[in-house]
């Protein structure tokens, strides 16, 4: 549970608000009192952020994180004290088609935010976002922490690449840095319908048989947006009061690892619905299992999930059931 208090009023930056997890982590810190930054790209008016109208409460700077001078002046003009770098492409698919965008995004993306922060004094706190691709294809599950981060394909390789220039600055600068590594997210907002949650979702409300893309037998985390998001403000908190996570990744995950059979049967399940899922088998390029160990999360940070995975996928459900009746 994070502390609102050291919210009031805190300056902070937002990159990749408009994403998914960065809609609603700007939705929570604006409600514990937050004075929020946030730094768009493009302008996406199917956001959360925008839908939401959050948008209307934050300062809002148009820009690319690519862009190290901008962000310096973000940083010394807006007086930042903590930074959430969420900006990133985050679809698998697209980056095995644009390795380069993907490439000069999340990992260039990566090096002038923390070379900014690294320039700018008020910065007391940043927590990037890294992801379970990171640690690419391990033959021990689940994934912990010491985990060898080991990508092979573009998009896995841009989060290890991040994942361990966040973690040089650390080491080298002192800079207040540390790292969460998630699994899939999930939640209201996701209008890439390519991703199995939001598609299944939105399949069934159309009265259409969901559409599995793999074999339906690769096992992922899923996890919660809101969750995520709470789990970011509490590793801020935490690393304002305990230098000693400077550096530190932390995995985040309910523990509770899924086929994507398994994710669609429960959808199916929680809407009622006894579609068959079409499964195409026809994706390549992917890990085929991934799941995270969160016992350091647990016991260092005190971390627990605000929602079990069901609740998670109930809201989700509504959210998308209220979308799709507002069309």
């Amino acid at each position: 549970m994070v502390d609102n208090g050291f919210w009031l009023d805190r300056p902070t930056l937002v990159t990749g608000a408009t994403g998914l997890v960065g809609s609603w982590l700007v939705k929570r810190l604006i409600a514990a009192g937050a004075d929020v930054v946030c730094l768009v790209r493009d302008w996406i008016p199917t956001s959360e952020l925008v839908r939401s109208s959050a948008i209307e409460q934050v300062k809002v700077v148009r820009g690319d994180v690519r862009d190290q001078a901008l962000l310096e002046r973000v940083l010394g003009e807006y007086e930042i004290n903590t930074v959430f770098h969420l900006a990133a492409q985050t679809i698998v698919t697209v980056a095995n088609r644009n390795p380069i965008s993907t490439f000069e995004t999340n990992i260039q993306g990566t090096w002038a935010l923390l070379e900014a922060c690294h320039r700018s004094p008020k910065v007391q706190q940043i927590v990037v976002a890294s992801s379970d691709k990171a640690y690419g294809d391990q033959p021990v599950l689940p994934y912990a922490e010491s985990t060898p981060l080991q990508g092979a394909h573009p998009y896995d390789v841009s989060k290890s690449c991040a994942d361990l220039i966040a973690r040089s600055y650390a080491l080298t600068y002192g800079l207040p840095v540390t790292i969460t590594r998630c699994g899939n997210f999930f939640g209201g907002g996701d209008l890439n319908w390519n991703r199995i949650i939001p598609g299944t979702i939105r399949s069934i409300v159309r009265g259409q048989p969901p559409i599995i893309r793999s074999d339906g037998k690769y096992v992922r985390d899923y996890f919660y947006v809101e969750d995520g998001a709470d789990a970011y403000m509490l590793l801020a908190e935490k690393l304002a009061s305990d230098r000693a996570l400077v550096g530190e990744a932390f995995n985040f995950s309910y523990e509770c690892p899924l086929t994507v059979l398994d994710i669609v049967t429960h959808l199916l399940r929680l809407m009622r619905c006894d579609f068959a899922p079409e499964i195409r088998n026809e994706v390549s390029n992917e890990i085929h299992s991934q799941y995270l160990d969160a016992d350091k999360a647990r016991s260092l940070l005190g971390w627990q999930p605000l929602y079990a995975l069901e609740q998670g996928l109930d809201a989700t459900i509504r959210w998308y059931e209220q979308y799709f009746a507002a069309q």
